[in-house]
């Protein structure tokens, strides 16, 4: 089942500021998951660099986590 969510028609711009503070949260959640001894899926990375790019906010980002994580 894709989970990816549907895109907005387009995505809102970001600064490059916020794309690196969303980066660095990304890049933080990873590290954390990775000290649990667990590996993002590729769909999960897919996620993360939606919400890097602007074109996720930071709650739609965690209701595709959950269903993509339910589905696992």
């Amino acid at each position: 089942m894709n989970t990816m969510p549907k895109l907005r028609p387009q995505a809102p711009q970001i600064s490059e500021e916020e794309r690196a503070r969303r980066k660095a949260s990304v890049d933080n959640a990873r590290a954390s998951v990775r000290l649990e001894g667990f590996i993002l899926s590729p769909e999960i990375e897919r996620l993360g660099q939606q919400f890097i790019d602007g074109e996720l906010t930071r709650q739609e980002l965690v209701e595709a986590v959950k269903v993509a994580v339910s589905h696992g």
